[in-house]
């Protein structure tokens, strides 16, 4: 079954019924000459014993899709890369809060690109997929859901632009939505105003309505019977008795402001009520092992009943107050730029380093080769929460809390052009307890204006919150942990104070109204207006030099005709650059020469070195060269390293005499010279007179009249002369003309 619409002018299909039939539903997305194949499988049975949904969303490129074979030993694809991990991470979002509750079967999605046309990005045909795939199954899923991307190009925003159209994009915004509401938003903006993105996100919304229309009717042809997931039973009984024991004695715990301290004390509650439980029966062990749960469910309900009720958070702030920040810069001496920023127990320890060239991120994907130059990578060690865990590398929520740090410094980094360093930070969360990606953009910020890096503005985020009940709403600014989890939504904004660089959005509610997204949006500025202020008392503007640990860089623009002239036959040249001045040199293909060295001397000597060699001989600049080679006309002068002029007799320094150049002047002999022309051909004259001044008079040559002995030459004899001559020649070329014949 195949269902076609015309959508942002390519047509977008779905296929059914064709391929992977053995999986509980199959779609072939196909948008241009861009395919994807989704499946969704889920196990036979229920998973017994899980208070999660055993949800596993896996997206692989294939390289032959566009055409290529993957680089490498191997020549094969591997492990998901941090591209395809980013994708993953985007179709699980917003169809995870679309599964009943109750439904433990573990499910997987997998998304392959089988086809890649360049024009037409893969990412959202996965979301698109993983819907329809779900829709068409018999999986219980409360779909359909259809997904955009948005940009803004020429100052007009656009659903779905071309891959090339993106390049001058100053939004990308991928926004996912159902029949009701949005349900997950993920984007970079160039610094633009609150008004323009939800004018963006209301676009995107009316956008995908289309796509929900082409699930429904696959389904409404092919769809499977959806089977039936039974809630789990709950044993109200045991959840009374414990609630009634430790209600009171919970709110006591509730009131401790250290999160460690609370969590202590909640441990504890629940220990002595399992012992109370046991110590009353021995039949009570079922209940004793509902403690946890009960007392888990319990937290959440009084945090959102205090809110609702008392209009107050579980720490006592108001809805919008912002936990206390503290921000330091240089903290650790060695590296090019440090900071420390704390925001209530949640603290960040930011570093940035910069580099050359040869330090940048190469990338392989199946759009091709492509290289990096701005770095930032996220660690979330288990210590930060008091956890004990193995350290196997960075996970994917690590690379997506990296990603979305990236994307709210990126709008603010100078260009290359204008500071042509490579640049790396490493944001390690040394406590947590809420929000730790908008934390390391404020770290970020603080570290990289400590790392002399000339920013275009400090940017700072922040983590927005949500309880809805019934008709009532409560947006949070600057959630904790605590709120993160048992909140409805999870809505992060990051900015400068003119704009937004940086947004997400998550729920755990199947959608919310454009009055509680605007509302966050205007909390969320005015709560980053507020740690912009604490950031700027740290560090403003920034250092107005880089780190003396880090390397200096010079560019050099160097004519394309020259680039074979400074790197040399085989590399030779520059490899005696290399080595006599002691610093590194990177050239491109356009002339652009990076030259760096933690040493300002060989820095400056390579600097003059490379200049030398490109460097063209300017007439009337005066030089300091050496003979190489001696003529009884002159001496050729080697004034620059590819330049040599010639020194003629004429033009040296004597008493009016003619000198003998042979026995004047001998090779590798320093002269200082002056450049007198340069002819169409390139060929350089010199002389020794460095000034006009200092030339001898010469004497004056006899005019024409004197040297005819005084005979004048009118205009018209000599008019009549050349017509005699043109007359003769007339018949003697004739009088040739009849001979040959």
């Amino acid at each position: 079954m195949k269902k076609t619409i015309d959508f942002c002018g390519r047509p977008l299909t779905l296929d059914t019924g064709h391929m992977a039939k053995q999986a509980n539903g199959a779609v072939m997305v196909q948008h241009g000459e861009t395919c994807v194949l989704v499946t969704a499988v889920c196990a036979k049975d229920q998973k017994e014993g899980i208070d999660f949904l055993p949800l596993s969303v896996d997206y692989q490129e294939k390289f032959a899709s566009s055409g290529r074979i993957p680089g490498g030993f191997f020549k094969r694809e591997g492990r998901l890369g941090e591209g395809e991990i980013l994708t993953s991470r985007l179709t699980d979002r917003p169809i995870r809060p679309l599964f009943p509750k109750g439904y433990g079967r573990e499910t997987q999605i997998a998304a392959t690109v089988y086809s890649f046309d360049k024009v037409n990005e893969s990412d959202l045909l996965g979301i698109i997929g993983a819907s329809a795939s779900l829709h068409v199954s018999d999986i219980p899923f409360f779909g359909p859901i259809g997904a955009v991307r948005v940009g803004k190009i020429n100052g007009q925003l656009k659903v779905n632009p071309t891959i090339e159209e993106m390049q001058n994009s100053d939004l990308e915004l991928i926004v996912a939505a159902s029949r009701e509401a949005i349900v997950m938003v993920e984007g970079s903006a160039n610094i633009l105003p609150e008004k323009e993105i939800l004018e963006a996100l209301k676009m995107a919304f009316d956008s995908i309505q289309p796509l929900l229309d082409l699930q429904d009717e696959l389904r409404a042809q092919i769809g499977k019977e959806k089977f039936e997931v039974e809630e789990p039973q709950k044993n109200t009984a045991a959840i009374e008795k414990i609630t009634n024991m430790v209600s009171t004695k919970l709110d006591e715990v509730l009131s401790v402001k250290n999160k460690i301290e609370r969590y202590k004390k909640t441990h504890e509650l629940q220990e002595q009520t399992k012992k109370a439980l046991m110590a009353e029966s021995s039949e009570n062990e079922e209940i004793a092992s509902m403690v946890g749960s009960v007392v888990h469910d319990l937290v959440g309900e009084k945090m959102r009943n205090k809110i609702v009720s008392q209009n107050k958070r579980a720490d006592d702030r108001n809805m919008g107050d912002i936990r206390q920040i503290t921000c330091e810069v240089n903290v650790l001496p060695r590296t090019h730029g440090s900071s420390l920023f704390t925001r209530g127990e949640t603290q960040s320890l930011v570093t940035t380093t910069l580099g050359t060239g040869d330090d940048q991120q190469r990338l392989d994907t199946m759009s091709g080769e492509s290289t990096r130059r701005f770095m930032l990578h996220y660690n979330f060690p288990s210590f930060s929460v008091g956890e004990v865990r193995p350290n196997r590398g960075p996970g994917r929520r690590e690379i997506g809390h990296g990603a979305l740090a990236t994307k709210a410094l990126t709008a603010v980094l100078p260009k290359e052009d204008e500071f042509p360093y490579t640049i790396r930070i490493v944001s390690d969360i040394l406590e947590s307890h809420g929000s730790s990606s908008m934390a390391t953009v404020c770290g970020g910020t603080l570290s990289l204006l400590d790392a002399g890096v000339p920013l275009k503005d400090s940017v700072a985020g922040i983590a927005m919150g949500l309880v809805k009940e019934d008709n009532k709403f409560f947006v949070l600014s600057d959630i904790s942990g605590d709120e993160d989890h048992v909140g409805d939504m999870d809505f992060k904004v990051a900015g400068t104070k003119d704009g937004i660089t940086a947004i997400q959005m998550d729920l755990k509610v199947t959608g919310i109204g454009w009055d509680i997204v605007e509302q966050a949006l205007e909390q969320a500025r005015a709560g980053r207006l507020h740690i912009l202020d604490k950031m700027n008392q740290a560090i403003e503007p920034g250092r107005k030099e880089i780190s003396q640990h880090a390397p200096r860089l010079v560019t050099i623009e160097i004519p394309k005709e020259k680039i074979r002239e400074v790197i040399g036959k085989g590399g030779e040249t520059i490899r005696r650059l290399i080595e006599e001045g002691g610093a590194k040199i990177e050239i491109n293909d356009d002339g652009k020469a990076i030259v760096a060295s933690p040493d300002q001397a060989s820095l400056e000597k390579t600097k003059r070195l490379i200049l030398e060699i490109i460097e063209e001989a300017e007439v009337g600049k005066v030089y300091t060269g050496k003979v190489v080679r001696i003529e009884d006309y002159g001496v050729f002068v080697r004034i620059l390293p590819n330049s040599d002029g010639l020194l003629h007799f004429s033009e040296m320094v004597s008493d009016g005499q003619r000198i003998d150049v042979q026995a004047t002047f001998t090779e590798g002999q320093e002269l200082e010279v002056r450049v007198l022309d340069i002819d169409r051909m390139g060929k350089v004259k010199l002389t020794q007179y460095l000034n006009d001044e200092d030339r001898p008079a010469r004497p004056e040559r006899p005019s024409r009249d004197s040297r005819s002995g005084g005979r004048e030459r009118s205009f018209r004899g000599g008019r009549d002369r050349d017509r005699d001559r043109d007359q003769n020649r007339g018949p003697r070329r004739d009088r040739d003309r009849k001979d040959r014949y």
